[in-house]
């Protein structure tokens, strides 16, 4: 079994711009692409961003024990890893990279044990975080109330994750995570 580094924050916290930026340092680093039930947005790609099922897809895959750990985030919508991308990344000798909902991450710490260093990207507020999610614009307005309502229950989750870092400042934060990820790496 090789390593797995996991991320995991609320909507919003900058975590897939810390996960993208180690991506680019370094490059035995590899992103675990994950499957969702849901459409994608903007100018996601399937098989580059995520793997898009169908519902019907996504619950065979389900029963037929494909996924590693899977979760429905929202209702009617989920996320999940599967077994053949984590076994695809260790093939070529890299690290997994996760990139995931809170409650996945926790799941995929108890599944990978000491294997894994859990990261828990924390917005510096509630109010920082609803600002960033409307400046994405990506999301209506109700549906950024529903992520603002689910973030106040994933923070209480932070203690369950090896470290925390919080994301005020981008730079800082980068560099906060370089520094566990030099030393995960290193063990």
């Amino acid at each position: 079994m090789g390593k797995v580094l996991i991320f995991s924050a609320p909507s919003g916290s900058g975590k897939t711009t810390i996960v993208h930026r180690l991506l680019e340092l370094y490059p035995q680093l590899e992103f675990s692409i994950s499957a969702t039930s849901r459409a994608p947005r903007g100018q996601e790609r399937d098989g580059v961003d995520y793997y898009f099922l169908s519902q019907e897809a996504f619950r065979r895959a389900v029963s037929e024990d494909r996924f590693v750990e899977w979760e429905e985030v929202y209702q009617g919508t989920c996320y999940g890893t599967l077994r053949s991308e984590v076994e695809r990344i260790w093939n070529k000798g890299h690290v997994i990279v996760f990139d995931v909902d809170v409650m996945g991450g926790i799941n995929l710490k108890r599944i990978f044990g000491d294997d894994a260093c859990s990261i828990f990207i924390m917005p510096p507020s509630i109010e920082e975080l609803r600002r960033r999610l409307v400046h994405r614009g990506t999301d209506a307005p109700e549906v950024i109330e529903r992520r603002v309502e689910k973030a106040s229950f994933e923070l209480t989750k932070a203690p369950e994750f090896d470290h925390v870092v919080v994301n005020d400042q981008l730079e800082e934060a980068i560099a906060g995570t370089r520094a566990l990820l030099d030393a995960f790496i290193a063990r």
